[in-house]
């Protein structure tokens, strides 16, 4: 954990968050500024600043990530009709909190993935 981070501060429960999800090597929480009507971050508990920072020792929570993404979907309603995950590292992807999240988006149509 890093005292300074703000998603290390919400599994701690330092901070409050409109908690879905939480067991010993995943958090979700819903976004304070959501993008789609269902707009849910899916964090490890374990800080890592990045996607990069992980690899094949944290192929567990990787996993239980992806878990967690199915769940929170279904019990959101988007599960049927489809939902983006999306995971931003670094500068270029305008990562802004630096601690590897996991958005899941939903709700509506979300059109294109990149424009130009």
């Amino acid at each position: 954990m890093n005292d300074e981070c703000i998603f290390c501060r919400i599994v701690k429960g330092e901070i409050p968050a409109d908690i879905l999800y939480q067991d010993e090597l995943v958090t979700s929480f819903r976004d304070i500024n959501p993008q789609a009507p269902v707009h849910a971050l899916i964090i490890p508990n374990r800080h890592a600043a990045n996607l990069g920072e992980m690899g094949a020792a944290d192929a567990e929570t990787l996993g239980r990530i992806v878990d967690v993404i199915n769940q929170v979907a279904t019990a959101e309603g988007i599960a049927r009709t489809g939902y983006r995950v999306l995971v931003n590292t670094g500068p270029d992807a305008h990562q802004e909190v630096m601690h590897t999240h996991f958005h899941l988006f939903g709700g509506r149509a979300l059109g294109p993935m990149l424009t130009p």
